[in-house]
């Protein structure tokens, strides 16, 4: 009979996703010759090779591949034993692992914490920010409880739950205050700074103005809207951003703000959680919580 512990199967999920010793030791905070001794007992008990190893990262094998399914298997459907047994709680306390995209974690995170503690004392909030598309494979994978995102995501694993719409405003030079508001068609003539590839704002500042990606000369990217409005503030181009990030991003840039005559590009922030989680009763709670923290943080 093969006795595989659950360590050694969190110690192989986090070497075959990072395929680096010292970054899954890290993930797993333990030391690297710690991990490497899991990792080989696992290999021993199994008997077969698990990883190839090369000088600066390893890979899995062919059986690696296999079992690495298997296992995150295994380790999701242990996270949902314990899920079960905190959902039988009258109220949500331990962790919460909550993802959040870029576009929205430094405007609305530090009230959304602080609601959620306050609302739910107890609970240990763990926050990844990333983009929605790994956020979404995290969720699957179950590494994540609940994310919130810009929607739809339409993945049919994830249940979706509106939390609230917002405009997109035109971030433009301090000395074009004033001027008249360009249309959609003035904008695909414009040098439009966007966020760069990967970021779902882009992809629908680029539906707004009704453009490819693959126009080179009049778009710029910029890694967060941050840099895009300093861009901006620079006499670059022109940007759209979210209405939540007007008070933080131009608050020290010298650009002026204007608003889009209808019909305004918009997106429906919401938060998304796999079906099958026990918890998805308490992360409904949750979520009317995060509507409330969002609402006065704009507000303010």
């Amino acid at each position: 009979m093969i006795n595989l512990t659950l360590k050694q199967l969190r110690y192989f999920e986090a070497l075959a996703r990072h395929g680096h010793f010292g970054r899954a030791a890290d993930a797993c905070a333990i030391s690297q010759p710690a991990l490497s001794m899991q990792i080989r007992e696992l290999e021993e008990t199994l008997g077969t090779t698990l990883f190839e190893r090369a000088a600066r990262q390893v890979r899995l094998t062919s059986f690696g591949e296999e079992f690495a399914i298997r296992a995150r298997e295994t380790l999701r459907s242990v996270d949902e034993l314990e899920d079960l047994a905190r959902a039988s709680r009258d109220r949500l306390i331990g962790r919460l692992r909550i993802g959040v995209i870029p576009t929205i974690a430094p405007y609305l995170l530090p009230a959304i914490i602080s609601d959620l503690t306050r609302v739910h004392e107890g609970l240990d909030i763990h926050v990844r920010e990333t983009m929605t598309s790994r956020l979404v494979q995290e969720l699957v994978e179950g590494r994540l409880d609940t994310a919130i995102v810009a929607l739809p995501v339409s993945e049919p694993t994830l249940s979706e739950v509106a939390l609230f719409t917002e405009n997109f405003v035109l971030v433009r030079p301090g000395g074009d205050a004033g001027k008249p508001v360009p249309d959609q068609e003035m904008l695909r003539h414009m040098r439009l700074l966007l966020l760069e590839e990967g970021h779902c704002f882009r992809d629908q500042a680029l539906s707004f103005c009704n453009l490819q990606s693959t126009r080179p000369r009049e778009l710029l990217d910029g890694s967060s809207l941050s840099t895009l409005v300093q861009m901006v503030s620079a006499g670059i181009g022109v940007t759209l951003i979210p209405e939540m990030a007007v008070p933080l991003e131009t608050r020290s840039s010298s650009v002026s703000i204007a608003r889009f005559k209808p019909p305004r590009p918009s997106r429906t922030i919401g938060m998304i959680w796999r079906k099958t989680s026990p918890l998805a009763k308490q992360l409904t709670q949750i979520a009317q919580v995060v509507r409330h923290a969002a609402s006065g943080a704009r507000q303010g």
